[in-house]
């Protein structure tokens, strides 16, 4: 793109936003063109439309057509408004679509979400919009509670402040999968004009209502309805002190509120309570960074915490930190990361936690169903399935996102697939204990942890404790991931060349270790590498189409790569088992950790460093 065509379309977008802030920063860029430096700006800000991609979108806050801010929020509202009246006609006419609407602590989210929800007003679809800020999940149930056709939630998750995103959801509560994504897309690239409303005509006309307890209420009694032994917490909570963050976002308010009215002592960092779209403590407000759970750690030590509790801004994602008890109980390479007197537990070990305590509770009392089953995705670690078949239980897998955990329990509900779905979890820290929302759920993973910890220390165990246990019985397992941004015009491309550079020449082994077969989910193929670079394709892979790349070597290990959806960034997995032998779990980590660096050093040589 040209500089005249630039200019052109910094001109456009201007003649168009409304918000005054975001107008500006674009009119003040037009005037300094002349600047290398400003105008390289101008055209990161316009090279291209911030896509609306399967989930939605995400990107940086300011003004811009490849921006978050009110315009294209707007466009893209109306987009999923027409694709809205186009599937459902007979609704349309009758004026009964509608559409639910939270958003996070972060900047302009507050905006953004009422800017949706008067596009949909303007639409004829009636907006339920959340009074203040809510927590993801919360606005899975309310789509589902309400009866909405379609739900919007403002959030960038765990991304750092200058982010913001819009994610869509459908009439089951979960995010859009096909074929409605593309047909939203399709919907948002063809907007040429929007319709709007004041706010004030929306509420007089019954198109906006402003909600709040009618679904916090309900919402938190299903939290507690999900746990499974109310009468061993009544009895115990008191010999259970939780610390808890919710790194500047919405997950306090339920969190708070469900475990105190389950009568546990929850002490939240006070520094990091409110919600504050600056996130001023931490770099990244993820509980997957050990930096993000600092504050919290430290005061799990001065507090004497039997658990650290983290959820991410949108209180989605959840992690914990466990104290580390006698010397050998735990170790660095055993949770990712050692802190000295409290250990962080993974997203994969948290997933097995958590599906252990599900089943086993579930056969306690007789209530596990004949075909029970989990759900994971394809980076997960592969402990969670060895786990799950020692309980009987079959373990699904699925592509990364919690989107497809959904549809499997979509189907399932249908009866499409014959099984019961009682756990739902992916590696990135996100868990579904319960059937009544349809995305991960930070605030019932923690009064499920909060119960679990309580039932081991019950039977005189840590959570720690039971992780080893269930590593002797399965094997030692170790994950590892890395990830690498490419930013500006020319990061798609580049990450592309990554993955066609892999998929038209598999390695023969990755970390010295022999490579027996790829799953190539693009090409919905397995692909078996020969000597010589060659490859015999085999089967076919019954999974939805994505570009993702998995590869399975020898002994066991599985490396999986894959471009992000989200970000501008390219992300490896890697996980391996090693046996615990007459060395003890100590020689089962050094194994698996040499395992991982030498897989480490291979993709870095390809990647950078």
């Amino acid at each position: 793109m040209d500089r005249d065509e630039l200019i052109a379309r910094a001109e456009d977008y201007i003649g168009k936003e409304k918000d005054p802030v975001f107008r500006k920063e674009v009119e003040d860029l037009l005037a300094r063109a002349d600047s290398a430096e400003e105008f390289k700006e101008l055209e990161d800000r316009f090279y291209r439309n911030l896509e609306f991609g399967t989930g939605g979108l995400r990107g940086i806050i300011g003004g811009g057509y490849n921006r978050m801010n009110t315009l294209v929020v707007k466009s893209a509202t109306q987009g999923l408004a027409a694709y809205l009246i186009k599937t459902f006609p007979d609704k349309a006419r009758e004026g009964k679509l509608s559409a639910a609407l939270a958003y996070d602590s972060r900047h302009y989210s507050a905006e953004f979400a009422e800017a949706a929800a008067l596009i949909f007003a303007a639409n004829g679809i009636k907006s339920y919009l959340f009074s203040s800020l809510r927590p993801t999940p919360e606005l899975s149930f309310a789509i589902r509670r309400l009866g909405c056709d379609t739900g919007v939630v403002v959030t960038a998750s765990h991304n750092p402040p200058r982010y913001n995103g819009y994610k869509a959801y459908w009439n089951d509560g979960s995010q859009v999968i096909p074929p409605h994504d593309k047909g939203i897309i399709e919907e948002v690239n063809k907007v040429t004009g929007i319709k709007e409303m004041g706010r004030e005509e929306a509420l007089s006309g019954g198109l906006l209502k402003i909600i709040d307890r009618e679904i916090d209420e309900p919402y938190q009694a299903m939290v507690k309805a999900a746990l499974f032994r109310p009468e061993l917490i009544k009895a115990k909570a008191g010999e259970v002190k939780i610390v808890y963050t919710p790194l500047h976002g919405t997950g306090a308010m339920h969190v708070e509120k469900v475990l105190g009215d389950l009568g546990l002592k929850v002490i939240t960092v006070p520094e990091q309570r409110e919600g504050n779209g600056d996130f001023p403590t931490v770099a990244f407000p993820n509980p997957e960074e050990a930096p993000a759970l600092k504050m919290a750690i430290e005061l799990g030590k001065a507090e004497k915490a039997d658990v650290v509790m983290a959820t991410d801004p949108d209180a989605d994602r959840f992690g914990i930190a466990v104290p580390s008890g006698p010397a050998g109980t735990a170790s660095p390479d055993s949770s990712g990361e050692g802190g000295g007197e409290f250990t962080l537990i993974t997203g994969n070990q948290m997933g097995v936690l958590l599906a252990d305590y599900i089943f086993l509770s579930l056969r306690e009392r007789g209530k596990l169903p004949a075909k029970a089953a989990m759900v994971n995705s394809i980076v997960t670690t592969g402990m969670q399935a060895e786990l799950a078949k020692s309980y009987g239980v079959e373990c699904i897998e699925c592509l990364t996102g919690f989107k497809w955990i959904a549809d499997l329990m979509r189907k399932c509900d249908a009866r499409e697939l014959p099984n019961t779905i009682v756990f739902g979890t992916e590696e990135s820290y996100g868990y579904l204990v319960e059937n009544d929302v349809r995305d991960k759920d930070g605030v019932s993973a923690a009064a499920m942890t909060a119960e679990m910890t309580l039932y081991w220390r019950s039977k005189g165990k840590s959570l720690l404790d039971r992780l080893e246990e269930l590593y002797a019985r399965n094997g030692y397992w170790q994950e590892m991931g890395i990830s690498k941004y490419f930013q500006g015009p020319e990061g798609p491309a580049t990450m592309q060349a990554i993955m066609d550079g892999y998929r038209g020449n598999p390695p023969e082994s990755l970390g010295g270790v022999k490579v027996e077969k790829v799953r190539d989910l693009k090409e919905s193929v397995w692909i078996y590498p020969q000597a010589g670079g060659g490859a015999g394709k085999g089967e076919k892979v019954d999974l939805p189409k994505s570009d993702v790349l998995q590869f399975y070597l020898e002994d066991g290990t599985v490396v999986s790569a894959r471009p992000s959806g989200t970000e501008p960034k390219i992300k490896f997995y890697a996980s391996c088992r090693a046996q615990v032998g007459a060395g003890g779990l100590g020689a089962a980590r050094a194994e698996a950790a040499r395992k991982l660096e030498a897989i480490a050093r291979d993709i870095r040589a390809v990647i950078g460093s």
